[in-house]
Formats: C-alpha cells, sequence, structure tokens
C-alpha cells in the first residue's frame, strides 16, 4: 500500500464531509491503521479506502466531545475561524490563532 503526503496538519480544525462534526486534528496516520472490526462497522457504500492518510481528531458536535479518526477524503477545512470545543484541546494545545491550534512542545501526564 503506498501512502500519500497529507492534506490537512495537526492543529488544523476541519469536519466532515457529510456528518455533522468538526474537530482538531491531533495525529495523523499516513495509511489506515485500526482494527478491521472497526473498518468492517462502516457500511461498504459509504467505507473510505485504506490507502490514504487518517486524522485523529479531538471533534465535538452539537450534543457531545469525542475523539474521532476520519479519512482524508471525508474531511474538508472549517472555515468558521471557530476554536473547537472539546475539553482535552487544552492538554494538547496551548494557542488558537487564525483558525489553528499550535501544538504545545511537551504534554505531561
Amino acid at each position: 500500500m503506498e501512502s500519500r503526503v497529507a492534506k490537512f496538519s495537526i492543529g488544523q480544525v476541519v469536519k466532515h464531509r457529510i456528518f455533522p462534526f468538526r474537530g482538531v486534528i491531533f495525529d495523523v496516520d499516513p495509511v489506515f491503521a485500526n482494527t478491521e472490526e472497526w473498518w468492517n462497522s462502516i457500511p461498504e457504500e459509504i467505507r473510505p479506502r485504506k490507502d490514504q492518510p487518517f486524522y485523529h481528531l479531538l471533534a465535538e458536535n452539537e450534543s457531545s466531545a469525542y475523539v474521532a479518526y476520519v479519512s482524508e477524503q471525508n474531511l474538508v477545512p472549517d472555515e468558521t475561524g471557530e476554536p473547537v470545543g472539546h475539553p482535552q484541546t487544552a492538554v494538547l494545545f496551548d494557542e488558537f490563532n487564525d483558525g489553528h491550534y499550535h501544538l504545545r512542545s511537551q504534554v505531561g501526564h
């Protein structure tokens, strides 16, 4: 499986192309790196390809905050300029400027 250069970066705020949630990227896998069980739980007609970057997001929707794992093909930049309301953003990031978070230099326990 050949990997590609990631289109989005750590600290960037993005939203899902189909589902109503947005989040900040905190990690990137160059290709799919989750379980086959997770992969097979996605309905086949909307299942993304494995040969693309997958992003770990501190995500939020109208009712909750959670961690999401999303393929590049299902993400678009969030153009609101608003910070993400996930409570863990302050643990991983120290600033929010111009729609982008700055990763802390050290993340402690």
